[in-house]
């Protein structure tokens, strides 16, 4: 009974040992994860895996957390790379150098954030400006146009009261007595007979 209960811890000790050990080679840092929060999460794995009678030496830590960085952190980690012994650099000498570099990180970035804000703050500014200049003229031409309209509209209403009568016949028209007009002032302009107007005079021109 005894033996079985040992098998049966060192068995489960194992598969807890297999879990920790693939989150350790897993482990991963965002893009948005601060160094903070990434080295409590790889200390928390590191403990476990300790409390196990299962670790890794500090420069297998030191590798294993330069891969985890995101590719934002390239440049530094080359220049890491290039200027320190991995193999006899501390993990607690690469954290703080890791946060020095993360400073330097968010202060770009809100330098770059402002400038922005500002770009955008002035072109806004400058966009309320023409657009306020525009106003005036935009507002000049709508009264313009609704006057036009308006003096059209009274052009036709004037027109209203003057319709032209339908034209009659012609010959009745010559030989109308009653429209007011005397026969010596109805004749011929080109041959000057009065029984005829000058539309129906057969005289050459």
């Amino acid at each position: 009974m005894v033996v079985l209960n040992l098998i049966s811890n060192n068995q489960v000790k194992a598969n807890k040992i297999d879990l920790l050990v693939q989150q350790y080679e897993q482990f991963i840092i965002s893009e948005e994860e601060s160094i903070d929060n990434a080295l409590a999460k790889f200390n928390t794995i590191i403990t476990y895996l300790k409390a196990l009678d299962e670790g890794f030496s500090s420069k297998n830590y030191v590798r294993k957390f330069l891969r985890a960085l995101h590719p934002k952190w390239r440049a530094k980690v080359m220049a890491i790379e290039e200027s320190k012994n991995l193999t006899t650099l501390p993990f607690d000498e690469l954290i703080g150098n890791l946060k020095v570099y993360e400073e330097v990180i968010k202060k770009d970035f809100e330098t770059v954030k402002g400038k922005k804000e500002q770009s955008r703050s002035l072109a806004l500014k400058v966009k309320k400006e023409v657009s306020d200049e525009d106003r005036p003229s935009s507002d000049s031409k709508d009264e313009e146009y609704a006057m036009a309209v308006k003096e059209f509209k009274k052009f036709f209403k004037r027109r209203g009261r003057f319709v032209r009568q339908p034209r009659g016949d012609r010959k009745t028209f010559q030989r109308s007595r009653n429209n007011g007009y005397g026969k010596s002032e109805r004749k011929c302009f080109r041959c000057g007979d009065p029984n005829h107007l000058i539309g129906e005079c057969l005289k050459p021109p």
